[in-house]
């Protein structure tokens, strides 16, 4: 009795530390003296504390017993439509119990679930039997025996799956169970037959549910909940946020940031989207997220003439594969094209991730094949090594690993044409499976988006330097012609691009006589 008392106690002190922590974190937030305590989130703490003590107990569960009571038979094809559902206990126990479970266990426990709860494949092969049998019959049987195999296919799993998403928490658990599965098989922990099939069931599940018409756009500003704006704030993939004066700027005057939600998710930003407006497009990302107007200050809608898309994080790894971003830039078009109906300039200015990666390992076979001048012309051959000092790709190789050629003004100089050629390359010419080999192109690519701009140090920061050797891109979105390009792109895999990219391209073409 006293340990039940000593938990309860804890229990209910914690629901009124988090309530009251809520309560006057918001408070805090909001004023301007105490921005810089931010950082300290007061119950960031109590998120991880867990409260129920079942780790130790629902460890040693015998992991067969818990399916069996958790995921009921397949209703008989007769019966599919009456069968009552199961109890919203089952669900709450899975969810239980497979959160107990070490991250080591997990694969076990949903290999199980997906080889001895999934499809009967005996069934499968009678009704298949049946089907091709029923063929010379009437349409109506044909088509009959069709359906049954169909549901015959519906994974044993897949029932329980659909009730788990009925319970409160329910589909941002199944969500975040996805991102499991992505990260078994990312990482070939479990590479079964079983589990691939699970990940297929559980996407196709997810792309229904989080399908465009069932999300709200929201534009999140200072006013907006302060744990949304903490979220946003975590969830930045591409520009770090550096305080919270930071991101008051980001969502404050000549800036937007959008975010798309889903109800079953309610305060969950699904994808983020942030957006400068400007007089004309951006060439580097250090005008946007280093120079602001006042936060008080009152936006000109003579100075808007462009919109920028200079960061779009998508926040659930387990919605890999769900188009989401696409759907978000073109809603937040037609959102700024209410709000400024003279604004006709929109492009992306983007990172180039893979780029340094993949020139050094250019430079590592010129250094073991021995070198050959397709990467530099001899007048950049010579000019390197007389500035350095050294054998020019040996030295091009420890600088852009370092990132100390960006100190010499001189070899700056020397290295742009060389870098801007080889990076209009990588973007436009280096490809996987026939598509933009960069992922981050081949997004705005199937979007319709036209790689238009290369910008030389676009983002001098270390991180910058390091991805992709201080350039960015423009891909801008001539709203005209973006269904056009993307239907052209998505079936012909043919890149649309500017004079300049395409200029830049047959420059590296000649050099490496391509």
């Amino acid at each position: 009795m006293l340990l039940l008392h000593v938990v309860r106690t804890v229990c209910s002190d914690a629901r009124n530390w988090r309530k009251w922590a809520s309560i006057t974190s918001i408070n805090k937030f909001r004023s301007r003296d105490c921005l810089q305590q931010a950082e300290n989130y007061p119950y960031a703490h109590l998120r991880n504390l867990r409260l129920c003590f079942s780790s130790t107990t629902s460890s040693v569960k015998n992991m067969e017993a818990v399916l069996t009571r958790t995921v009921d038979s397949l209703p008989t094809y007769e019966t599919r439509e009456k069968s009552p559902p199961p109890p919203e206990s089952s669900s709450l126990e899975f969810i239980q119990f497979y959160r107990s479970l070490d991250k080591a266990q997990r694969p076990t426990f949903l290999g199980k679930l997906s080889s001895d709860f999934g499809v009967d494949h005996k069934c499968v092969a009678e009704l298949a039997a049946n089907v091709m049998d029923s063929q010379k019959r009437d349409m109506s049987i044909v088509l009959q025996a069709e359906d049954r195999l169909r549901y015959s296919l519906t994974p044993r799993y897949k029932v329980l799956l659909n009730h788990i998403s009925r319970v409160e928490g329910g589909v941002k658990f199944l969500v975040d169970l996805k991102a499991d599965v992505n990260e078994f098989l990312a990482s070939k922990t479990s590479d079964s037959p079983h589990i691939r099939d699970l990940n297929g069931t559980l996407k196709s599940m997810l792309s229904e549910w989080f399908s465009v018409g069932l999300l709200s756009l929201e534009r999140v500003t200072w006013k907006s909940p302060c744990e949304l704006l903490q979220k946003i704030s975590q969830y930045e993939a591409v520009h770090p946020v550096r305080n919270w004066t930071d991101i008051k700027r980001r969502v404050g005057p000549y800036r937007r940031c959008y975010v798309f939600t889903h109800g079953a998710m309610p305060g969950e930003p699904l994808v983020v989207l942030h957006v400068a407006l400007k007089e004309e497009i951006s060439d580097n990302i250090q005008t946007i997220v280093r120079e602001f107007s006042s936060l008080d200050s009152v936006e000109d809608i003579n100075k808007v003439n462009a919109a920028v898309f200079y960061s779009i994080s998508s926040t659930q790894p387990g919605l890999q594969g769900v188009e989401l971003g696409n759907y978000l830039i073109k809603r937040v078009v037609r959102e700024l094209q209410g709000e400024f109906p003279h604004m006709n300039q929109f492009s992306s200015l983007s990172p180039i991730p893979g780029f340094t990666n993949w020139l050094l390992g250019l430079l590592n076979e010129q250094r073991k094949e021995g070198p050959s001048n397709w990467i530099l012309s001899d007048m950049e051959f010579r000019d390197i090594e007389e500035i350095t000092g050294g054998r020019a790709y040996e030295t091009m190789r420890k600088l852009l690993s370092t990132n100390k050629w960006v100190s010499s003004e001189r070899l700056v100089k020397a290295l742009e044409p060389v870098l801007m050629r080889l990076c209009a390359w990588y973007l436009y010419g280096e490809k996987r499976r026939g598509y933009a080999l960069n992922p981050v192109a081949n997004f705005h690519l199937q979007n319709g988006a036209t790689m238009w701009r290369l910008n030389w140090l676009a983002d001098t920061s270390p991180r910058g330097l390091s991805a992709s050797c201080g350039m960015m891109v423009n891909y801008r979105y001539f709203l005209q012609d973006t269904s056009a390009n993307s239907n052209r792109y998505l079936r012909t895999k043919e890149i649309e691009a500017s004079d300049q990219i395409r200029n830049l391209v047959l420059q590296f073409q000649k050099a490496s006589k391509l």
